[in-house]
């Protein structure tokens, strides 16, 4: 579901066409201060833009971080996979000596905040975008494409821009598949973004469903305190050698050749595999990696697979992944047939049906290193489209 555009009040029987200039707040909005949204405001700023003037960052969050700033605990910068510098500062000399298990939630959003000062984005915060829809100039409805995009928020009011640059990620959209029995389910259910600690698990069985990274350190944490079964959709490809940049390079082109046909982004950890580290070793030596299909339904006291095996079970984890964030455009109609919306762009962050608007931190670019570069790309790529020369600058 998604909030719909609110209508601007017309006299009946006059025509809502018009000719006047568009009056704009901002050439161009940035939704989300995480690392696509940060990244993209430090390349409008080195191509001349001020924030506040002629573009704004949006978030909603309280303060500084994007996701991180919401991860469990146990995550340090030992576990994560890895924090790229954003571009002009790195991560690195944030951090104090012996910091390798800080918590990531707490370095990470440090840093961020640290990047936002000094490079003066001005970031205006718990500013929730409801809705973007199109507009005529002088902020009618219109049937097609509009002069101005009108951005519907909590916190901020009403903003007009003439282009758009979306950052909002996944997080805010946590993916639950649906399975038969689950509304019958005595025990708790939750998603990785509700997990805080193993601890609280203790005493319990739990399911953990999931073929990704996250599901299998969850598996690996949970496991030491408690007992565990682990299903997936399919068999784990695990990666014995270290990942190289070639991997990452090869996962991003067949993600972008999907966004690029029109097609729904596809999973990275498809093409790479999960690495197989020091902990994830130790756990498949405890017998923690036995996977098994998935189950088939799910019962008051546990999940049962088509076969009529039953696992009695306390928990059901759903470390199932994210859908992209995207409700609050959707009056845009930017998706095709199948679902996907078609990409183009040097880096495919530009939308083939709506140029005025890119989307960061979806499909290639939703790694923390593509976010870097799909900032960048976005910010050249629509100062170009919408005609912001050096001179007007």
């Amino acid at each position: 579901m998604f909030t719909l555009c609110h209508s601007p009040p017309t006299t009946p029987g006059k025509a809502i066409a018009s000719t006047a200039v568009a009056d704009t707040d901002f050439d161009i909005l940035v939704i989300g201060a995480g690392q696509a949204g940060l990244s993209a405001g430090y390349h409008l700023r080195k191509l001349g833009l001020v924030p506040e003037r002629d573009f704004r960052i949006v978030d909603h969050a309280p303060g500084p971080g994007g996701a991180w700033q919401f991860r469990w605990p146990s995550l340090t910068l030992t576990t994560v996979n890895r924090v790229h510098d954003l571009p002009g500062m790195s991560f690195a000399e944030t951090l104090p000596a012996g910091s390798e298990s800080a918590r990531a939630a707490s370095a990470v959003p440090h840093y961020y905040e640290l990047y936002e000062k000094r490079f003066d984005l001005r970031v205006q915060r718990q500013v929730t975008v409801k809705v973007v829809c199109d507009r005529t100039a002088d902020g009618q409805s219109c049937a097609g494409r509009g002069e101005v995009l009108q951005v519907e928020t909590e916190g901020a009011g009403t903003l007009r821009t003439r282009g758009l640059i979306n950052g909002t990620g996944t997080w805010e959209h946590p993916f639950i598949p649906r399975y038969p029995g689950a509304e019958t389910f005595a025990g708790r259910q939750l998603h990785t973004r509700d997990y805080r600690t193993a601890d609280e698990f203790v005493g319990k069985h739990v399911v953990i469903v999931g073929g990704g990274i996250s599901a299998v350190q969850l598996l690996d944490e949970i496991s030491l305190v408690t007992s565990t079964t682990w299903v997936t959709r399919s068999e784990p490809r695990w990666r014995e050698t270290p990942f190289a940049e070639q991997d990452g390079r090869d996962a991003v082109a067949l993600v972008e050749e999907r966004v690029r046909a029109g097609l729904p982004p596809g999973s990275v950890v498809s093409v790479t595999g999960l690495p197989l580290d020091g902990r994830l070793r130790a756990a498949r030596e405890r017998g923690v990696l036995r996977r098994l299909p998935m189950f088939e339904r799910i019962e008051p006291d546990g999940v049962r697979w088509a076969d009529g095996g039953f696992q009695a079970a306390d928990v059901i984890l759903w470390a199932t992944g994210f859908r992209s964030s995207l409700d609050h455009l959707a009056p845009l109609r930017l998706r095709g047939p199948g679902g996907g919306i078609t990409m183009t762009g040097r880096l495919a962050t530009q939308v083939a049906v709506d140029p005025r608007i890119h989307l960061i931190g979806y499909g290639p670019s939703a790694s923390t290193i593509g976010a870097n570069r799909a900032g960048r790309a976005a910010a050249r790529e629509l100062t170009g489209y919408l005609g912001l020369s050096s001179d007007r600058r």
